[in-house]
């Protein structure tokens, strides 16, 4: 389907036909274009292309068979100064391509031009040293999900594919590190009985590695370095390259869908594997430089937005209809749920570089009922000129919230004023999202992400510490806003080690708990590690991979994990849809029983004061959530000693029981507590109680006729 505005693109691509296959490119500006196909025997044979109508070029070929291996050469001027680099001894990609057999060899003739001379053409084939673009046929989607669940039911599960099954001693050996591996029974079972809803993939378009990182003797291990947009990452596949990858990913999101997980991709439009113009040209450089990137006033030099030399020209008609076409692909033909869009704000720039919210691609998105239910994530920056875009992307985008990630370890570290901040990133963060068509379900509430520390690493470490990278410690984000508690590193010490594991607890129980989408990392529920590495995306190593060898400690604290986000999804109060106004709770039957959707408790008074709000030095915040039903106050404390409290009186409850906390067992009392009780509030922990609430006016008012005058706390 095309929408309304978009050029058609049908013919691009290699499609099976009866009498073989048909191949169509577009390269606007080219002077010829051979298609090449290369036999068993790795011989070429070239095939010149007709050009016609756009830019598009096409060839049919009869006798030509799913797993033919293919590719293009394309002729035009070079002539960098017009972003015109184009070199017939370069064999390239389709942009199209289904699937990418081989990798890159960085000692060929990778580049399009004389080493240490970006404007003198190289005539050397690179045959040989690029990888090639495989036939596919066309095979059903997977299964569908059972339900797809709307975003205040969804926890979002990132995880890299490969590095969750390398280790898992339940997954055959052959079987671990690939779709296949991940698909495996052991995996599923793991992620139902966690309660995650959606796993979220570090990238699986096809990649490659950077240069650099391959003369290290490292590779690409995260996937940010797209090769191919429609090509599932060969090397994840179980047995083979040709084509198999797609049957293998598919497999992999019927056996995830049937047990009702959906299947998130994260995706890198914002640039390619290529890199700069110094870089190698693999696909898109040699089919129309000026065409598929973003160029300098001077067009000699990419306009790079996104920190990895070039940034996708989605500007251009043609190259933002191969992204969608890319996006309904993974989702008509690929069976997935929903993307996360890496480096978002590059994918809505105009012809001039500058931001626009209102860009086409986001309103092709939203007319495109393919893409109905479709889960839209964003990481709302990148590099370039007002790139950070926060609370900008509107209806039907959920964004990465940094500032809940910041304030958030801020906090459990002791670095915040009060807790005024903390209270806004708990509700939602209205300050950035609660405008009109928004709701808290637009903040994507994280900790930890891929990049970065792990969770345990957060609370064991003061500084990165990243020279296995092999760049002198110089790479990787020195603001981690961490805490080693003590120690750097791993320590014997059972004190630290306790706390730290409390503080890993804190940090979960804060974005389960908090109004939005809550977003784990993988393993960072049973303490996984890298050593105080912050930027492992080099390292195909143990140092990334996930051990399941998890101690007794930790195995509690997944446990525990596993225990709130069971009774997040188990109340509909906890997982808010619309941000909390102050507003009356009604009863069934329209009474009004006195108490609020939302509210701030200081532990002793009831509601938060003026003055409590603007006490520096408060560490202690309790939040309170109630419908009709049911209600629930939540209390925090960062603070280094215990603090004590009161438990507030109607119209916030009548009695109070401990369902959750990350302290000691020892340190809070077992049993219905009524209002009124005091308590002393742990030490850096968090405690969650389930407050009986009356239902009724009748049952409000006789409970009131109960209650000693001193304990009652009406609304303020």
């Amino acid at each position: 389907m095309t929408t309304r505005d978009e050029p058609d693109t049908s013919a691009l691509g290699a499609r099976l036909t009866p009498e073989g296959a048909a191949f169509g490119l577009w390269a606007p500006r080219a002077t010829a274009v051979d298609l090449v196909l290369i036999d068993a025997l790795n011989e070429q044979t070239r095939l010149p292309m007709t050009g016609g109508q756009a830019g598009i070029w096409t060839v049919e070929v009869p006798g030509i068979s799913a797993g033919q291996l293919y590719g293009f050469r394309v002729d035009g001027p070079w002539d960098p100064s017009s972003g015109s680099r184009f070199n017939p001894a370069r064999l390239l990609l389709d942009p199209y391509a289904r699937a990418i057999a081989g990798g890159v060899d960085f000692r060929g003739p990778i580049l399009d031009h004389v080493a240490g001379d970006p404007y003198t053409r190289n005539e050397a084939d690179s045959f040989g040293a690029v990888p090639l673009s495989v036939v596919v046929s066309e095979t059903p989607p997977p299964t569908p999900v059972k339900r797809r669940r709307p975003m205040s039911e969804t926890i979002l599960y990132e995880t890299h594919l490969a590095g969750f099954t390398k280790r898992h001693p339940g997954v055959p050996d052959h079987l671990r590190g690939s779709y296949l591996g991940m698909a495996d029974p052991a995996v599923i079972d793991y992620l139902l009985e966690l309660g995650v809803t959606a796993v979220e993939f570090l990238p699986l378009h096809h990649f490659v590695s950077e240069p650099f990182i391959a003369e290290k003797g490292l590779r690409n291990y995260w996937g940010y370095n797209t090769l191919g947009f429609f090509a599932p990452h060969a090397f994840y596949a179980s047995l083979g390259t040709v084509g198999n990858q797609v049957s293998d990913f598919k497999y992999m999101v019927s056996k995830l869908h049937e047990a009702g997980l959906e299947v998130i991709l994260d995706v890198v439009y914002n640039h390619t594997g290529e890199g700069g113009h110094e870089g190698p040209t693999l696909s898109m450089r040699g089919i129309d430089h000026d065409a598929y990137y973003r160029l300098t006033n001077d067009r000699r030099n990419d306009y790079d937005v996104t920190g990895c030399g070039n940034s996708v020209n989605t500007a251009h008609p043609m190259v933002l209809k191969l992204v969608l076409d890319s996006m309904r692909y993974w989702v008509r033909e690929m069976g997935v749920d929903g993307f996360r869009f890496d480096l978002a704000t590059t994918l809505v720039r105009d012809e001039h570089h500058r931001v626009d919210q209102s860009h086409p691609f986001k309103r092709l998105v939203a007319e495109d009922p393919t893409f109905d239910g479709i889960k839209m994530i964003v990481e709302p920056w990148d590099i370039g000129p007002y790139g950070y875009q926060v609370g900008a992307f509107g209806h039907g985008w959920h964004e990465w919230n940094d500032r809940f990630r910041d304030h958030v370890r801020d906090y459990w570290r002791g670095s915040v004023h009060g807790v005024q901040e903390l209270a806004t990133r708990l509700a939602g963060s209205p300050d950035i999202f609660d405008q009109p068509g928004r709701s808290p379900q637009s903040s994507i509430n994280f900790v930890t992400a891929h990049d970065g520390f792990t969770l345990r690493d957060l609370v064991s470490y003061d500084v990165k510490h990243n020279l296995d990278n092999g760049e002198a410690n110089r790479d990787g984000n020195d603001n981690n806003r961490s805490w080693n508690h003590g120690w750097e590193g791993e320590t014997d010490d059972p004190s630290i080690n306790a706390l730290r594991r409390r503080q890993v607890l804190n940090f979960h129980a804060t974005q389960i708990l908090a109004a939005g989408i809550p977003m784990l990392t993988a393993g960072d529920e049973f303490g996984r590690t890298q050593k105080g590495n912050n930027n492992a995306y080099c390292q195909d190593a143990p140092i990334s991979w996930v051990d399941w060898d998890i101690p007794p400690e930790w195995e509690d604290v997944r446990k525990r994990v596993a225990d709130l986000i069971a009774l997040r999804q188990g109340h509909g109060v906890l997982r808010p849809t619309d941000f909390g106004y102050h507003t009356e709770v009604l009863s069934e039957h329209g009474e009004n029983l006195q108490r609020v959707d939302f509210a701030w408790l200081d532990g002793h008074y009831g509601v938060m004061t003026d003055q409590a709000w603007h006490d520096g030095a408060r560490r202690l915040l309790g939040m309170y959530v109630s419908d009709a039903a049911e209600a629930f106050v939540t209390w925090f404390n960062s603070a280094a000693n215990p603090v004590p409290l009161v438990l507030p009186g109607l119209p916030w409850g009548y009695a109070f029981e401990v369902v959750w906390h990350s302290a000691d067992d020892t340190e809070l009392p077992e049993g219905v507590l009524p209002s009124g009780s005091e308590l002393t509030m742990p030490a850096r922990s968090v405690v969650m109680m389930r407050a009986k609430v009356p239902t009724s006016a009748a049952e409000l008012l006789a409970l009131h006729a109960e209650e000693e005058p001193s304990s009652i706390n009406l609304l303020s």
